[in-house]
């Protein structure tokens, strides 16, 4: 299926996996890429140095193009964009809004550049500095998300610029696929549905726990980091949405020495990290520790498999998954889903 996401990053199928921490390594990634999907690397969760090595991995694992996730406000953002323009990476995605100044010296070499938003003003924004694509999250998105519903959100970012639009929150089959399409995107990214395969790393005890929830054991909570954040509740969501101010500074001090220890950050980085995430919001100095340490909270389930201590981020759509596919099935699924789609419209069509 082509569409102007597969010619802009040119893979075969119009399907992004997004770039989750600790989940969205070289495994995942190159499997997701050998399907014909964009596979999107985490780099958020490595070293500088290990991003380098993560991307020389898929390159050794696949010859399909792929892509690095970065957080644009990460206070060694420019050098990890100097491994994407030197390791010749086809696609830089971010989190947050990259500046211009980012997007131009990307762009200059050769990289498609494709933020991710959750309001059609910031998808003007970065359209407006150059951005390639973009792909837009509605609330029912895992992780950091927002209030407004993908059906409502992405009509209005298609309607508001002139670049491919990829559609994120709440897609997991090829109905979402087609839906995705009437819409106006050029194709979908998917978070959760990628993390629940059998390529991904995550451990089998935290892939049974998400096939197990149902649609209403996904919850958004402002506990982990004072921002919304959807994930599976869990006795940990629990804990921090019961804790006082002093017992969270206890526990978000003891989480950030672990994730500096691993990451390579300095107190000082962290900190400015944590406050990049406030964007003017009233947080808690515990609460802005968390924020530049969820990467840990999130190791302890996707890397440790501790159910219990973790943060598990979904998308609502774990509610509704209850296999582990590879990526290659998946996409397969996915593609041949939406031709049958495809074909019921047409047959609609043709009975009228």
């Amino acid at each position: 299926m082509e569409t102007a996401l597969t010619r802009l990053v040119g893979v075969r199928h119009p399907i992004v996996q997004t770039g989750m921490g600790w989940v969205a390594g070289p495994r995942l990634v190159s499997a997701a890429a050998d399907a014909g999907a964009l596979g999107v690397l985490a780099s958020a969760t490595m070293t500088v140095d290990g991003l380098r090595a993560a991307v020389r991995e898929v390159r050794s694992r696949t010859r399909a193009p792929f892509g690095v996730n970065l957080r644009a406000d990460a206070a060694d953002a420019g050098d990890r964009v100097r491994i994407i323009l030197d390791e010749g990476v086809r696609v830089a995605s971010f989190a947050l809004a990259p500046s211009p100044e980012l997007i131009a010296e990307l762009k200059e070499g050769g990289v498609v550049v494709i933020p991710s938003v959750g309001a059609r003003r910031h998808a003007e924004k970065v359209a407006a500095w150059g951005a390639d694509a973009v792909i837009v999250q509605g609330g029912e998105g895992g992780g950091h998300t927002g209030d407004v519903a993908t059906t409502v959100l992405l009509p209005q970012v298609v309607d508001a610029v002139d670049i491919p639009v990829v559609a994120a929150g709440g897609f997991f089959d090829g109905r979402g696929l087609v839906a995705a399409l009437a819409y106006g995107a050029a194709g979908v990214a998917m978070g959760t549905r990628f993390l629940l395969t059998s390529d991904s790393p995550v451990p089998d005890a935290v892939k049974a726990r998400y096939l197990a929830a149902t649609v209403r054991d996904v919850t958004v909570t402002r506990a982990v980091d004072g921002l919304p954040h959807r994930m599976l509740r869990t006795a940990l969501v629990d804990a921090l949405e019961d804790a006082g101010r002093v017992r969270a500074l206890v526990g978000a001090v003891r989480h950030a020495a672990g994730f500096r220890k691993l990451s390579g950050l300095t107190w000082r980085e962290m900190v400015r990290d944590g406050l990049a995430l406030r964007h003017g919001k009233d947080l808690a100095w515990s609460q802005v520790l968390l924020a530049a340490n969820t990467p840990m909270m999130l190791r302890s389930a996707m890397v440790e498999g501790r159910t219990d201590a973790g943060v598990m981020a979904a998308g609502q759509v774990a509610g509704v998954i209850d296999d582990l596919p590879s990526c290659a099935e998946l996409v397969a699924r996915i593609m041949r889903e939406a031709d049958e789609a495809f074909g019921s419209l047409d047959r609609l069509r043709a009975s009228r």
